[in-house]
């Protein structure tokens, strides 16, 4: 009994906050500029894919308009063209686009810095208030309710030296 008590009270000296990073990221002006600089390069290397996809596209619907005027060795030929062109494309699909591909690795390289400065000031933040705990208002983490009173997200702002909207 005396335990339970003790870790009740336990529980309730304990400090909680909130963040919202949806907030915090919109106005952090290097993360805008760093998906904006995704997005160029995601539609550059889209552009490529769709340019090999239409090559095997173009190379397939002149195979079928002249197939009855090819040897068998030209159709084979012509079937090999398509089928190599057609392997390409996907390649170069996942090369840029796949789960270890070079978006991800960009991604990664651009976003960590901003992501660990982040964490640092929510750290700092939560070490000098003494918080145990600290959520994502804007994830999926079953918040029903919390008072913007433990929201720390303008603090964690300023701290990054960004100032509060």
């Amino acid at each position: 009994m005396i335990l339970l008590v003790a870790v009740s009270a336990n529980a309730m000296a304990q400090k909680f906050a909130l963040v919202d990073m949806e907030y915090i990221l919109k106005n952090v002006p290097a993360y805008e500029r760093a998906n904006e600089q995704l997005n160029q390069v995601s539609k550059k290397w889209q552009a490529e894919v769709d340019a090999l996809t239409t090559e095997a596209q173009t190379l397939y619907k002149n195979y079928q308009s002249e197939a009855v005027f090819l040897s068998e060795e030209q159709k084979t030929k012509s079937e090999d063209n398509i089928i190599a062109k057609e392997k390409e494309a996907a390649e170069l699909k996942k090369k840029y686009f796949g789960p270890e591909g070079e978006l991800y690795k960009k991604r990664e390289s651009l976003m960590a810095p901003i992501q660990d400065e982040i964490y640092n000031a929510v750290k700092e933040i939560s070490d000098q208030k003494g918080y145990s705990m600290v959520l994502d208002r804007a994830s999926d983490a079953g918040i029903i309710f919390a008072s913007p009173k433990i929201d720390i997200s303008n603090e964690v702002l300023a701290k990054l030296g960004y100032a509060n909207n």
